[in-house]
C-alpha cells in the first residue's frame, strides 16, 4: 500500500469532468497504482479542512480540483501547501506535474482515454445489467447488483439507473407497491447490495405523473395521480425504507446527476461498511 497514490477529486459539483479528467489524465502513465476518493459538491472551508484531515493521514495523497469560486480554491490550494500535500488545479500543466510525482515520462498518446481496456468493458457490461433488471424486470440475481434503487412510480429511477451504469455501476431498481412487492431475496437480505430509496414531494410527484398521463392520453386511472393516494403511497415507502434502514434521497429539487453522486457516495460507505 506504500506505493498506492490516494487521489483525491474534489469538486464543487457533481465531479463528473473531474472524473474524466483523471480518466484521461492516468491513461498517460503505465505503471500506477491508485485509489480514489471523491467528493462532489464541495462549497465550504469546512469541507475542505476534513477532507484534507484525511488525505493527511494517508500517504502519497494527491489532490486534483475544479473549484470555481477562486477565494475557495485558492483556501484548498493554500491548506494543502501547509500541510506538504500536492494539489492541483485542472486547469494546471497536470501530465507534466504528474510525471514529476511518478518520476517517470508520459507518453503523450492522443486520446489515452479511449483504449478498450477493461474498465470500458466493465462499463459495458454494467449498462447491459442495468437495462436487463430495469423497473423489477428480472430480480433472480439481484445478488449480483452493485446498487439497487427502490421507490415509487416515476421517482427517477431509470434515468438515475441508466446514469449510474455509464458510470460502471451494476444498478438494479425496483418498483414499489407495497413491502409485498418487494422481491423475496431483498426482503430476507436488506443488505444484499447497497440498496437505496427514492423519495419526493407528492406535490412534485402529481405533476410528474399528470405530464406522463397526458402522454399516454391516459385519462382512466385517477388513482394514480390523486394526491391522497399518492401522500400515502409516499409515507408507506419512507416507512418501508426505514424498516430495512435504507439510505433515502429525495430527489425534489436534485438533477439525475445530483441524486447518482450522492448514491455513489452511499455506495462508498456501503463498501467500508462491508469490508
Amino acid at each position: 500500500m506504500s506505493n498506492t497514490y490516494q487521489i483525491y477529486l474534489i469538486s464543487d459539483s457533481t465531479g463528473e469532468t473531474l472524473d474524466r479528467i483523471f480518466l484521461a489524465l492516468k491513461a498517460q502513465f503505465k505503471n500506477i497504482e491508485y485509489k480514489v476518493h471523491s467528493y462532489s459538491f464541495t462549497r465550504t472551508e469546512n469541507q475542505i479542512l476534513k477532507i484534507l484531515e484525511d488525505a493527511k493521514k494517508n500517504e502519497h495523497s494527491v489532490i486534483l480540483y475544479t473549484i470555481v469560486d477562486n477565494n475557495l480554491a485558492k483556501y484548498l490550494a493554500n491548506k494543502s501547501d501547509e500541510k506538504k500535500i500536492p494539489c492541483f488545479g485542472v486547469l494546471g500543466n497536470l501530465i507534466l506535474n504528474f510525471s514529476k510525482i511518478l518520476n517517470q515520462k508520459a507518453s503523450h498518446e492522443p486520446s489515452g482515454q479511449h483504449v478498450l481496456n477493461d474498465e470500458y468493458y466493465e462499463r459495458i457490461e454494467a449498462i447491459q445489467f442495468t437495462m436487463n433488471h430495469d423497473d423489477g424486470k428480472s430480480t433472480k440475481d439481484i445478488e449480483k447488483s452493485d446498487i439497487i434503487l427502490v421507490g415509487v412510480s416515476r421517482t427517477s429511477k431509470t434515468p438515475t439507473s441508466i446514469y449510474l451504469a455509464n458510470r460502471g455501476f451494476k444498478t438494479s431498481n425496483i418498483p414499489l407497491i407495497n413491502e409485498n412487492s418487494l422481491p423475496k431475496k431483498l426482503k430476507d437480505n436488506p443488505q444484499i447490495a447497497c440498496v437505496v430509496g427514492l423519495t419526493t414531494e407528492p406535490e412534485r410527484l402529481v405533476e410528474i405523473r399528470k405530464n406522463r398521463m397526458n402522454s399516454l392520453k391516459e385519462t382512466e386511472n385517477k388513482n394514480y395521480t390523486n394526491i391522497e393516494n399518492i401522500t400515502k403511497e409516499i409515507i408507506d415507502a419512507r416507512k418501508t425504507f426505514q424498516k430495512y434502514r435504507w439510505p433515502v434521497i429525495d430527489i425534489t429539487r436534485k438533477s439525475v446527476e445530483e441524486a447518482a453522486a450522492s448514491i455513489i457516495k452511499i455506495h462508498e460507505i456501503y463498501l467500508n461498511n462491508v469490508k
